[in-house]
């Protein structure tokens, strides 16, 4: 096992090429040693034995040969999905939602309860019990990690620190909560960044090693992938640019907000209504400040519109182009996320993921 290698910069180096090789084999069907070894830039022999203690692990199978062809074929080898599961649980405002995916993100099951923005700390942690309690029962699987995403600032053990859009909500200890309900380990991080990790794995930005995630809708929030990796700052504060009032983040709901009940604002701005348009149009002004500072200080290579207004992109996203280009020296190509309301559970399954990575591969 690599755990057993002595010498902690060898011991290093031999997860490291682990590393690479399940990320090297997640992206291909299947792949013979010495394809792999090429991939990874090691020869042969150290690839074999990269091969061997992944399968040991389980995060590696091997291919069944082909039929027909003439002499031995050579073995192949692929990521195996299958090895395990995660957990993946969303508490929001208005949904707590459950997921329980393979290790390539593919939802298997899903429970969701419905909540309301403003629950107090016990009701809404009964609705995530209900919740996670609901998807196991359904799932019956070998859950080998679970992440929880919510809103506000976390700190590194999984308590909540700081929730603004929630009563009570501060001061929450979600993975001590949540650590009764699942066997495994539990993390927990905040929603907007778990929603630019979930582009990353499942979304619109696969290729992308520098993105902005806006989180559209009652609430806005930002995650920030640099490098490839989530960025989450000293204090795990990164993001945070909501928090001043001269962006306006706070504000920019409030446009919307004064539309008859009932009524959808987008779909009457689509109309061509005059009043809905002037309110959008100040929506996206706001909400463009913020992300124009972004834009100037990570220059991204994309920026992902999510959460509840992207369903409304088609008014959105020109208005913001527009103002983008008023502010930033580049305007980054602006996408819009697929993921729909399951985004920010995918990140959190797979933030539980790479957790669960690093641990298995340094354990004995």
């Amino acid at each position: 096992m690599i755990a057993h290698l002595a010498g902690g910069d060898l011991s290093r180096l031999r997860q490291l090429n682990a590393h690479s090789a399940i990320r090297t084999l997640r992206d291909e069907p299947a792949l013979t040693l010495t394809e792999l070894a090429k991939r990874i830039g090691l020869s042969r022999a150290s690839t074999e034995d990269v091969v061997r203690e992944l399968l040991d692990l389980g995060w590696v199978t091997e291919v069944e040969p082909a039929a027909g062809g003439v002499g031995r074929p050579a073995r192949r080898y692929r990521f195996n999905a299958g090895a395990g599961h995660l957990l993946g649980v969303d508490v929001g405002g208005h949904k707590v939602l459950a997921l329980v995916t393979d290790l390539d993100g593919v939802v298997l099951h899903s429970h969701r309860v419905t909540v309301t923005p403003e629950m107090g700390r016990r009701e809404r942690l009964a609705a995530t019990d209900e919740a996670v309690a609901g998807v196991l029962r359904g799932a019956k699987v070998d859950l080998w990690a679970t992440g929880v995403a919510t809103t506000g600032l976390v700190d590194g053990a999984g308590k909540v620190l700081l929730s603004d859009a929630l009563p009570e909500w501060t001061g929450v200890d979600l993975a001590t909560h949540v650590s009764r309900l699942v066997p495994g380990r539990v993390l927990v991080e905040n929603d907007s960044k778990l929603a630019a990790l979930a582009e990353t794995w499942r979304g619109v930005a696969r290729y992308a090693s520098d993105l902005v995630f806006i989180l559209s809708g009652w609430r806005t929030g930002a995650g920030l992938i640099i490098g490839g990796q989530l960025h989450r700052g000293f204090a795990n504060a990164a993001g945070e640019i909501g928090a001043l009032p001269a962006i306006g983040w706070k504000r920019a709901p409030e446009h919307l907000a004064a539309w008859p009940s009932g009524s959808d604002i987008f779909a009457a701005a689509r109309a061509g209504d005059r009043a809905a348009l002037t309110a959008v149009r100040r929506y996206v002004k706001d909400l463009a400040l913020g992300v124009s500072a972004l834009v100037l200080t990570l220059d991204p290579e994309l920026v992902v519109i999510g959460g509840g207004f992207s369903r409304s992109a088609d008014v959105l996203i020109e208005p913001l182009r527009r103002e983008l280009d008023r502010w930033c020296l580049r305007t980054p190509e602006i996408r819009v996320s697929t993921l729909a309301d399951e985004g920010v559970a995918l990140g959190a399954a797979k933030h539980a993921m790479d957790s669960e990575e690093r641990f298995s591969l340094i354990r004995g």
